[in-house]
């Protein structure tokens, strides 16, 4: 599903992310969130150009258990899942080239 972010909840969260054939970055996210807002094209451009990743966002206010479980403290958090496990974290607001210099093992 290139070309698209897709939006993830607790309860799809392990058939959409962790059970995925593809590496998937979930954005843990709030409304509120300043920062969260200025990443978010980045994130889409990133959906729309690579395939090879699944680009996913998590409401941590509608969404608690999932952040929780992650111990996602702070956000923006940008968690990768392969196979089911965190194989890579970024922390905070990046500009699109380092967000996809942190993704270089993901993305061709």
């Amino acid at each position: 599903m290139a070309g698209a972010t897709i939006t993830v909840t607790d309860a799809d969260f392990e058939e959409k992310v962790l059970k995925s054939d593809k590496p998937v970055l979930v954005d843990f996210w709030a409304a509120w969130c300043g920062p969260c807002r200025q990443i978010a094209p980045s994130l889409e451009a990133i959906a729309a150009e690579h395939d090879e990743i699944i680009i996913a966002k998590l409401n941590i206010d509608e969404n608690p258990g999932t952040a929780a479980k992650y111990g996602v403290m702070s956000i923006p958090t940008l968690n990768v899942y392969k196979g089911g496990e965190v194989a890579k974290t970024i922390v905070g607001a990046k500009p699109k080239a380092a967000i996809e210099r942190d993704l270089q093992d993901f993305i061709k």
